[in-house]
Protein backbone atom coordinates (compact mmCIF):
# COMPACT_ATOMS: atom_id res chain seq x y z
CA UNK A 1 0.00 0.00 0.00
CA UNK A 2 1.53 3.47 -0.77
CA UNK A 3 0.12 7.30 -0.23
CA UNK A 4 1.99 10.13 -1.66
CA UNK A 5 2.97 12.79 1.08
CA UNK A 6 3.98 16.25 -0.59
CA UNK A 7 4.63 14.63 -4.24
CA UNK A 8 6.92 11.05 -2.63
CA UNK A 9 5.60 8.12 -2.31
CA UNK A 10 5.65 6.62 1.29
CA UNK A 11 5.13 3.04 1.39
CA UNK A 12 2.96 1.81 4.33
CA UNK A 13 0.93 -1.08 5.38
CA UNK A 14 -2.82 -1.73 5.53
CA UNK A 15 -4.80 -1.05 8.92
CA UNK A 16 -2.33 1.56 9.63
CA UNK A 17 -3.59 5.73 10.42
CA UNK A 18 -2.14 7.92 7.85
CA UNK A 19 -0.23 9.34 10.83
CA UNK A 20 1.66 5.83 11.53
CA UNK A 21 2.63 5.80 8.01
CA UNK A 22 4.45 9.60 8.31
CA UNK A 23 6.09 8.27 11.05
CA UNK A 24 7.21 4.95 10.24
CA UNK A 25 8.43 7.17 7.20
CA UNK A 26 10.62 9.15 9.66
CA UNK A 27 8.12 11.86 9.34
CA UNK A 28 8.12 13.38 13.67
CA UNK A 29 5.95 16.38 12.43
CA UNK A 30 4.13 17.79 9.47
CA UNK A 31 2.77 20.81 10.55
CA UNK A 32 4.06 24.13 12.04
CA UNK A 33 2.54 25.64 14.27
CA UNK A 34 2.05 30.06 14.67
CA UNK A 35 4.35 30.33 17.37
CA UNK A 36 6.63 28.06 15.16
CA UNK A 37 6.81 25.02 16.83
CA UNK A 38 6.93 21.67 15.07
CA UNK A 39 3.46 19.32 15.18
CA UNK A 40 2.53 16.04 14.01
CA UNK A 41 0.70 13.48 16.55
CA UNK A 42 0.41 14.25 19.89
CA UNK A 43 -2.21 12.75 22.01
CA UNK A 44 -2.72 10.08 18.95
CA UNK A 45 -6.55 9.61 19.62
CA UNK A 46 -8.40 12.47 17.94
CA UNK A 47 -8.85 15.01 21.12
CA UNK A 48 -6.22 17.13 19.60
CA UNK A 49 -5.63 19.11 16.41
CA UNK A 50 -1.57 19.05 16.13
CA UNK A 51 -1.54 16.26 13.50
CA UNK A 52 -3.94 17.84 11.16
CA UNK A 53 -3.05 17.78 7.12
CA UNK A 54 -5.12 17.88 3.64
CA UNK A 55 -5.84 14.27 2.84
CA UNK A 56 -7.75 14.05 -1.17
CA UNK A 57 -7.75 17.64 -1.04
CA UNK A 58 -9.94 17.85 2.40
CA UNK A 59 -8.07 20.07 5.13
CA UNK A 60 -8.41 19.46 8.72
CA UNK A 61 -8.22 16.16 8.71
CA UNK A 62 -6.37 14.39 11.43
CA UNK A 63 -4.35 11.96 10.57
CA UNK A 64 -3.88 10.06 13.71
CA UNK A 65 -7.87 9.13 13.29
CA UNK A 66 -7.61 8.35 9.20
CA UNK A 67 -6.79 5.49 8.17
CA UNK A 68 -4.41 5.14 5.34
CA UNK A 69 -6.03 4.09 2.08
CA UNK A 70 -4.07 3.12 -1.09
CA UNK A 71 -3.35 6.32 -3.40
CA UNK A 72 -4.44 8.59 -1.02
CA UNK A 73 -2.60 12.02 -1.46
CA UNK A 74 -1.64 14.10 1.95
CA UNK A 75 -0.40 18.05 1.46
CA UNK A 76 1.33 18.70 5.17
CA UNK A 77 1.16 22.25 6.20
CA UNK A 78 2.23 25.22 7.55
CA UNK A 79 -0.93 26.96 9.89
CA UNK A 80 -0.57 30.60 9.00
CA UNK A 81 -1.80 33.47 11.61
CA UNK A 82 -4.40 35.33 9.97
CA UNK A 83 -3.19 38.70 8.55
CA UNK A 84 0.35 37.37 8.09
CA UNK A 85 -0.91 35.89 4.37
Amino acid sequence: MAVVVDGAEVQGVYGQTLASVLLADDRSHWRTAPNGGRRGVFCGIGICFDCIATVNGVPDIRLCRRPARDGDTVITRTRVIEGER
